[in-house]
């Protein structure tokens, strides 16, 4: 009997996805929605609903499910750890959550990472998982991006590369190489909004398109967790702000309903791009 595949839940698109896939392909899964973060739509899968403190329950719930690969996705913000309700296992480790916490969230995740292969799990990735949500190389769909666009593709991966080393976000808007916006804690979404905002005299419009989104993983990023994530929101979003399109990293980002961003990009008259690492 194939073990089902342990998914550790938050909201949104991408833990949706990889429930169906797992399913899909006869592995199944058991999903563990994260208190105060639980995706509807996960509901119906077998599972439970465990609080971020609850480490030990997640690890014997994981355990009596037969799961032996794990997987991390969704989105889940931080908490306050003031806040949380802890089992033991949970209060044992909270020394160490709040002090890697304070390096970013990479290392909180790292951490994280690591608790759950000491109890003989295998972590493993949305792109292993469901390989068919990683970002292909090259045109994906709309308008061939021209040479100025190219130009601020480039700019904008140097520039994310330069905030990943900091820990700061994954994203950036580059407009005839100047950058409008960079990503934080805010997300990818409130960011294109905020460029929508800016005078039409350092972004485009939608009847003259100009800048580009950029996004990639951060420089030795634990790729098994948070790889960018993508989405018809995402295309939706550019095109609001009169951007010409979005590059991602070839591999090393998802894309969520690729058959409807294609879709929304060639309505929108964006461009969707996979350039090389």
């Amino acid at each position: 009997m194939t073990a089902p595949l342990g998914l550790i839940a938050g909201l949104g698109d991408l833990p949706v996805s990889i429930a169906e896939n797992a399913v899909q392909i006869g592995q199944g899964v058991y999903v563990l929605r994260l208190k105060g973060f639980e995706e509807p739509r996960l509901a119906s899968y077998p599972g439970a609903v465990v609080g971020l403190g609850e480490l030990g329950k997640l690890f014997s719930l994981l355990k009596t499910a037969g799961c032996k690969d794990v997987l991390f996705a969704g989105i889940v913000k931080r908490p306050n750890f003031k806040d949380l309700k802890l089992d033991l296992r949970g209060a044992a480790l909270l020394p160490k959550v709040i002090a890697e916490a304070g390096k970013g969230d990479d290392a909180l995740l790292r951490l994280m990472v690591k608790e759950i292969e000491k109890q003989g799990f295998n972590v493993i990735g949305s792109d292993v998982a469901h390989a068919g949500l990683l970002a292909p190389n090259g045109l994906i769909a709309g308008p061939a991006p021209t040479d100025r666009a190219l130009a601020d593709i480039s700019r904008g991966a140097h520039v994310v590369a330069a905030l990943g080393d900091l820990d700061i976000g994954q994203g950036c808007v580059v407009c005839d190489g100047l950058v409008l916006a960079v990503e934080a804690q805010e997300g990818t979404d409130a960011m294109l909004t905020r460029c929508a905002t800016l005078p039409e005299t350092v972004r485009g419009t939608p009847a003259a398109r100009r800048g580009v989104l950029v996004k990639r993983p951060k420089p030795g990023q634990e790729r098994r967790i948070d790889l960018p994530t993508v989405g018809v929101s995402t295309v939706e979003l550019v095109a609001a702000a009169g951007l010409a399109g979005l590059a991602v990293e070839a591999e090393g980002a998802l894309m969520l309903r690729r058959a409807e961003m294609e879709v929304a990009a060639e309505r929108l008259g964006v461009f969707i791009y996979g350039f090389e690492p």
